[in-house]
Formats: structure tokens, C-alpha cells, sequence
């Protein structure tokens, strides 16, 4: 057993895992020597992963079909927490992660440090990145960063920790690969301490996804959560440059009829269009942005209830 485990705390890895039947039995058998038990969520495999993982000794649960990575992990997490965990650890299950490195990313938790804990494979720059998924990488650590308000250097890494206090808190709205960009802004709103840890992660294979079509998927998903955790930024910042840009239209048609005596008709309903759809849009991220304030708050205030003994 590893020192975890000697200082009493109970552990329990969750996998998603999809079409992985060549690298998930050795990745759960590695695991399984770190935690007291591992939760595999076959997230509608068309090849053996249930089978191979509950040979390898994880707890499995299976969706009927593909539901995505974030459906995925709520399903884990929610079998985790059945098993009464003092903190979780999520891992992938193509063997890129190393479970040796378990007990570095539960540190911090364990030390009372972190809530939510971030294994990043760009903070000690060993890790052999291919160039193109470095640069997908930097541009949403960059979109995720701004939008989040929480600064990380791998915001799209698998490798993570949470404390119970973040596993009872967290649920993920996005279904897909925009999960972990979803973590910086839950744990933004929701007061959960967020860190980095140095990892290694190991590029075996090529991907099994067409790079393109997943980071269009990706910023999708985050696009999606600006709108959901930001609508103030989403809405009404457009609807304000709108509004702005209706104000300076209506001026040109004051010059032009000042000048020549004619009604520019058509830049006069452009100037009203604008100034109608921006004053909508400024008003919706208004009223949004407070309606999520006080959701946020009630949400708050119930977690810290729940959290008094």
C-alpha cells in the first residue's frame, strides 16, 4: 500500500473509458495498487472494455451507448460516492496517465491545500508534447483562463483529484470533451481551491479522434458554458456593441438629413434594427447575470450548510 493509504484516507479512481479494451485492463490493475477501488464507465463500447476491465478487478457501469466524456464522469462519480470516498481521482484509459503518479496528484487534497487538483503536463516542460496538440492546448488554456477567471497551464488535462467536498458539489452540465474547461468555471463559482501539480503523460498512439472535428467539439462546449456561466460577457457584450453601434448609425441619418433634408431610410432601420436587438441583448445578460448570481449564492450557502457538522 502506498502512504495514502497508511494515513487512513479512502480513495477510489473513476475511468471513463471508450473503445479502450487494449490499454484499460493494464491501467486498472496499475490503479488498483493506489486506491481502494476503481469505478470504470464504459461509455458505450462497441469492443470488450467491460469485460477486460472487470477482469482486471474495477467496478463497472455501462452506458447503452455513447454518451460522451462528461456523462461519463457523472456516472462515475455518482458510483464513487456510494462507495464513500474521502477524495477522487479521475484518470483516462488509453495509458497515456501514469497511476504511479496517483499519490502527487492527491497531495494537495490530502494536505488540505485543494479541492480540485490538476495534473499538468506543461509545468515542469518534460513532457514530449506533439506540436499540434500543444497548440490546441495553449489557445483553449488561453480561452478557458480568460472566460473562467481561474488561471491553469493545462486546462484540458484528464488527470485530476478532487476532494469530497468538490465530489459532493460537482455536476457537469457539458456531455462531452469540454468537461475539464467546465471545472475551472464550476470551481470559480462554486469557491473550490484549484492547483496544478506537475505530471508525465506518454503519446503511444496516434489520436483516435480527427484533431480538427475535436477542437471544434471542445470550443463548442466552452462557448457553451460562457453562455451558461458568463451571460453578462455572452450576451451582453454583444447586445452592448450592437446598441453602441445602432447610436452611431442613427447619427449618420441625423447628419444626412440635416444636410441634404433627406430621410436615409434604409440606414434608419439599420440604426433602429441595431438599437432594438442590442438593447435586447444587454438586457438579457443583465437580467441572466443576476438570476445566475442568485442561484450561485443559493448554491453556495447550501454547500457550506451541508459542509457544517
Amino acid at each position: 500500500m502506498t502512504e495514502v493509504h497508511r494515513n487512513g484516507h479512502r480513495v477510489v479512481a473513476v475511468i471513463p473509458a471508450y473503445n479502450e479494451e487494449r490499454f484499460i485492463g493494464s491501467v486498472v490493475l496499475k490503479a488498483r495498487s493506489h486506491v481502494d477501488a476503481v469505478v470504470v464507465v464504459d461509455d458505450g463500447s462497441s469492443d470488450e472494455t467491460r469485460l477486460v476491465a472487470e477482469a482486471a478487478g474495477a467496478v463497472t457501469v455501462v452506458h447503452a451507448r455513447n454518451r460522451g466524456k462528461g456523462a461519463a464522469l457523472n456516472t462515475g462519480f455518482r458510483r464513487a460516492r456510494e462507495l464513500d470516498p474521502d477524495a477522487i481521482v479521475m484518470l483516462d484509459g488509453d495509458g497515456q496517465h501514469l497511476p504511479e503518479e496517483l499519490q502527487t496528484v492527491l497531495a494537495p487534497v490530502f494536505a488540505g491545500q485543494a479541492d480540485i487538483v490538476v495534473g499538468s503536463r506543461y509545468l515542469n516542460g518534460t513532457c514530449d508534447v506533439p506540436r499540434h496538440r500543444a497548440l490546441g492546448h495553449w489557445f483553449f488554456n488561453r480561452l478557458t483562463n480568460t472566460l473562467s477567471g481561474i488561471s491553469a497551464t493545462d486546462s484540458q488535462s484528464g488527470y485530476r483529484a478532487f476532494s469530497r467536498d468538490a465530489v459532493d458539489a460537482l455536476h457537469f452540465s457539458s456531455r462531452g470533451f469540454s468537461v475539464e474547461s467546465e471545472m475551472q468555471f464550476l470551481a470559480q463559482d462554486l469557491g473550490l481551491r484549484y492547483v496544478e501539480v506537475p505530471i508525465t503523460i506518454r503519446y503511444t498512439d496516434k489520436p483516435k479522434r480527427p484533431v480538427i472535428p475535436h477542437g471544434l467539439q471542445v470550443l463548442n462546449g466552452i462557448l457553451q458554458l460562457v453562455g451558461q456561466h458568463r451571460p453578462l460577457l455572452f450576451f451582453g457584450l454583444p447586445g452592448l456593441l450592437a446598441l453602441f453601434a445602432g447610436v452611431i448609425w442613427g447619427g449618420i441619418v441625423v447628419s444626412i438629413y440635416t444636410s441634404s433634408g433627406q430621410l436615409a431610410v434604409g440606414y434608419a432601420l439599420v440604426s433602429v434594427l441595431l438599437t432594438i436587438l442590442g438593447s435586447l441583448g444587454l438586457f438579457a445578460g443583465i437580467i441572466l447575470h443576476s438570476v445566475r448570481g442568485l442561484f450561485v449564492n443559493y448554491l453556495r450557502a447550501n454547500d457550506g450548510r451541508n459542509r457544517t457538522p
